[in-house]
């Protein structure tokens, strides 16, 4: 991934979904690591992720996009402009269409509902739209989708939009780092996907690597 510096000092945009499948402290932690890396960080919260957000963590974020960036740079300690939310149909968003600024997007977690309107072309919301403007532009898409067991239909829409070029990147950890609790399982999706963003750091090492090695990709 380029590390273009944009006008406001930041590298390239990132954009992070956030949909209603379990596994809500993957998306906010990858915005966390994303803000610490200095690339700004474009930001879609779905309707049903803020309950889900609500459920498993002991935050209620706000549903206002502005309300939401304020909220979400408290958490993140990012700097002014570097968080930007759009609503859920927000069409002006520059994600809205392939003339928009290029980004690589990630819905995480993504929902098996998020999954099949994407591999369908659904284009229902902003989201939806912004991952259907990310396979026609050929840009990096992926998702991590947080469901078991899956269903054949599940499997049918994963292979489609695996062979239309996105990324399938399930929440399915591992554990031969020896996790000594939960937010070493979370950081293990996140730098899978920082992996596949071209993103460099330290959240693991590499595979055979030392603990203070340089971290990276998953070579076994």
């Amino acid at each position: 991934m380029a590390e273009a510096v944009s006008d406001k000092g930041f590298k390239a945009p990132v954009t992070v979904a956030i949909t209603g499948a379990s596994g809500a402290q993957y998306g906010l932690r990858l915005i966390e690591v994303l803000v610490a890396a200095e690339h700004e960080v474009w930001v879609m919260v779905s309707k049903a992720a803020h309950l889900v957000i609500a459920t498993e963590t002991e935050r209620e974020l706000p549903a206002r996009p502005e309300r939401l960036v304020q909220a979400l740079a408290e958490l993140t300690a990012a700097a002014p402009g570097q968080i930007r939310c759009f609503g859920r149909e927000d069409w002006l968003a520059p994600v809205a269409s392939g003339s928009g600024a290029p980004s690589a997007m990630v819905i995480c977690p993504c929902s098996t509902g998020t999954l099949s309107a994407v591999a369908t072309g659904a284009s229902n919301n902003l989201i939806e739209r912004a991952a259907d403007v990310a396979l026609k532009e050929r840009r990096r898409l992926i998702l991590v989708p947080r469901e078991t067991p899956l269903s054949a239909i599940h499997l049918e829409h994963m292979l489609a939009l695996s062979r239309l070029g996105a990324v399938i990147l399930p929440a399915a950890p591992g554990f031969y780092h020896r996790p000594q609790g939960v937010g070493d399982l979370i950081d293990f999706i996140v730098a899978r996907i920082l992996n596949q963003l071209e993103i460099e750091h330290r959240l693991m090492p590499r595979w055979g690597a030392s603990e203070g090695g340089e971290s990276g990709g998953e070579n076994a």
